[in-house]
C-alpha cells in the first residue's frame, strides 16, 4: 500500500475517532436530558394525582343543591355532576 493511501487511511481513522467521541457526549447529554425529563414529568403526574383528589374532596363537600336555587329555578345537581364525573375520570 502507498504512503499516500495509508495516510488518507490515517486521516480518515482519525476523523471517525472524533466523530465516535462526539457522539458519545451527545448520547451522554441526550440520557440526561430524558432522565431529568422523566423525573419531571413522574412529578408532574404525581402533583396532578394530587390536585385531583383535592378537587374531589372538594367537590364532595359541596352541597346538592345550592342556596340560589330558587333564585334561578334549579339545583346545582346537574352543575355538580357535570363538574365531578367520579365514574369517567381519566386515569394517567
Amino acid at each position: 500500500m502507498p504512503a499516500t493511501h495509508l495516510h488518507l487511511l490515517a486521516e480518515r481513522i482519525e476523523q471517525l475517532l472524533s466523530r465516535h467521541t462526539q457522539l458519545q457526549h451527545s448520547n451522554t447529554v441526550l440520557a440526561q436530558q430524558i432522565m431529568a425529563l422523566t423525573q419531571e414529568r413522574d412529578s408532574l403526574k404525581s402533583r396532578l394525582q394530587a390536585a385531583r383528589a383535592r378537587i374531589d374532596q372538594l367537590l364532595d363537600r359541596l352541597p346538592i343543591t345550592s342556596d340560589n336555587s330558587a333564585d334561578t329555578g334549579t339545583t346545582n345537581t346537574a352543575s355538580t355532576a357535570a363538574h365531578h364525573p367520579s365514574a369517567t375520570k381519566p386515569q394517567p
